[in-house]
């Protein structure tokens, strides 16, 4: 357990490949049901006799996925044990700066006697029996016998899950392993198949005080003290890029009461707790429910307002379809605030951000974004702020701030659209970086001039649209053009590539290379080792620029 979530040590969440009782590799919320179904299929169809139990919290069932599961387990009725963990966490606990959230929706509030009667079991089953052999009324009067059976012993609430198939047990203390362990024992005895979900009511923390304690406390922890639970995180003298967000959105909605902000589920994740704190009217959090949050976004701007949609950039990928259908088809204003762009570091790939770039600049009406340091991320929010025609989105990265001079009170400028700006002056190689990856960018000519090589470094600042202008200028007037993302295939240098193309640029004596994340996952350790592992350091950088210059061997001492 020491090397958890360290460099070549154990992952963080459950990974097929590290482990045969991992059943199914998971980072993002709700597959559970999903994917035991699927197994619970594919074993029936393969005639083996195993058990498939999915394990879901409370906060996961606020996502539309665990119930689109739910009404399909219930039609296919095959045999499911579905535990959901209930222990009033709906939102990361880190939701407001008071403490822990206000639950988004709770399943239930009052513990029952658990019911997980055979002679009930075997009854609900006579009834569906006789619906499959007669047919017609009979499927009512089925129905009714359940309905009303469930009503005299059953907990309020139930019917949920009862209309969607899956026969409800609960609630019942998850704590009490004498009454867990039979009920389970009974459960899986059970001969006619059918889903069945076990509602179970737990306490966040329970047997550990420091954790009773703090509703809103270790969600996630670093290294901490046992005995008192105290975390031991490292000092930095900034803040953090999500921080510099939430304070520079702060003073924008100051200035706009129009600005409002959206989240799904992780207030403390995005820091729109700060958000809230301070506009507790104007800050939804819609739950786990990426998909909701995107299209609530965009009802929200039909009507005039200005939405801030702050979600990690892998958990977008979970609302895409709106991104693109109900909002950049439709040009509507929603301003998309990627947090954990590109390497994430501990948290590894299921929370990479390696996509966003290419996902966003491939739709026709996105303003796609991305500050080099946290003066520029402020001057972007403000950008974002004053875009009222189109939907537009930044990308920032986990970690902190540069520590650059900051606008005064936070209040960013907006910024021209489709501008960029060259920082170094130098001949021969240019280097265009897009991204918190310009200051590798920076790095590596202040290294380069070790070999008394000068180069050029620009921040293109916006990957949509395109500055084309500064483009042109860098190619015209060196020898090289190197662009530099911390992104997938398909991003920024493809952006640019294609320009080059369709100008006819690349037909001359240009040297073009493109550099971005290597096209395979890379696994959780330290930021550094990733950006190592993934070829984009500064040090890599600039064997890269010796190498194109022809001088291979001055190259070697970089790599």
């Amino acid at each position: 357990m020491h090397t958890i979530r360290k460099t070549s040590g154990l992952a963080g969440f459950p990974k097929r490949d590290e482990s045969v009782y991992d059943a199914f590799g998971a980072g993002h919320s709700s597959t559970s049901i999903s994917a035991g179904l699927g197994m619970a299929v594919a074993r029936d169809i393969l005639k083996k006799k195993n058990n498939v139990i999915s394990v879901i919290g409370d906060g996961a069932m606020t996502a539309g996925l665990a119930y689109e599961a739910m009404n399909n387990a219930g039609f296919l009725d095959s045999n499911l044990i579905v535990v959901l963990n209930d222990n009033k966490q709906v939102s990361l606990p880190t939701a407001t700066l008071d403490g822990p959230a206000i639950p988004v929706g709770a399943l239930s509030k009052v513990l029952t006697k658990i019911q997980a009667s055979t002679k009930f079991r075997k009854l609900r089953e006579t009834a569906k029996g006789l619906t499959k052999q007669f047919g017609g009324d009979t499927h009512e009067i089925a129905a009714k016998v359940d309905e009303y059976a469930r009503g005299m012993i059953s907990a309020s609430g139930s019917t949920l899950f009862e209309e969607l198939g899956l026969y409800y047990i609960g609630p019942v203390d998850g704590h009490s392993i004498e009454d867990l362990v039979p009920m389970f024992e009974k459960v899986k005895a059970m001969p006619a198949p059918g889903p069945v979900l076990i509602h179970i009511v737990t306490e966040k923390g329970k047997g550990y005080p420091p954790a009773e304690a703090a509703a809103d406390k270790m969600h996630g922890v670093v290294r901490f003290d046992t005995k008192t639970g105290k975390q031991v995180k490292s000092k930095s003298s900034t803040l953090s890029y999500t921080q510099y967000f939430a304070e520079s959105l702060i003073k924008e909605a100051e200035a706009d009461d129009k600005i409002v902000a959206i989240h799904a589920a992780m207030g403390g994740g995005t820091g729109l707790n700060f958000f809230q704190k301070r506009f507790p009217d104007r800050c939804f959090d819609v739950g786990i429910a990426e998909q909701h949050a995107v299209t609530f976004a965009a009802g929200l701007a039909t009507e005039g307002l200005k939405p801030f949609c702050a979600i990690y950039s892998s958990f977008l990928q979970r609302g895409y379809d709106q991104v693109v259908h109900d909002v950049d088809l439709q040009r509507l204003p929603v301003r998309f605030a990627m947090d954990r762009a590109g390497l994430v570091g501990a948290d590894g790939p299921t929370h990479c951000g390696a996509f966003d770039i290419t996902y966003m600049a491939c739709l026709p009406n996105m303003v796609v974004m991305a500050p080099s340091d946290e003066a520029e991320l402020m001057h972007m929010v403000a950008t974002a702020a004053a875009i009222d025609d189109r939907p537009s989105c930044f990308r920032f990265p986990r970690g902190n701030g540069t520590g650059v001079v900051l606008p005064p009170s936070y209040k960013g400028t907006p910024l021209e659209i489709g501008r960029g700006r060259i920082i170094m002056e130098g001949n021969r190689v240019a280097i265009l970086g897009y991204g918190t990856i310009v200051q590798q960018c920076i790095e590596a000519a202040h290294m380069l001039r070790s070999q008394d090589t000068y180069v050029t470094v620009a921040d293109a600042r916006f990957c949509k649209p395109l500055d084309r202008d500064l483009v042109k200028q860098l190619a015209n007037e060196h020898e090289i053009l190197i662009t530099v993302e911390e992104g997938s295939i398909g991003g920024f240098g493809s952006h640019v590539s294609h320009f080059l193309s369709l100008t006819g640029i690349l037909d001359g004596s240009l040297k073009l290379r493109a550099m971005v994340l290597p096209d395979r996952y890379i696994d959780h350790g330290s930021p550094q080792d990733q950006i190592e592992e993934a070829g984009l350091s500064s040090r890599h950088i600039s064997a890269t620029v010796l190498s194109m210059l022809g001088r291979s061997k001055e190259a070697l001492q970089f790599k």
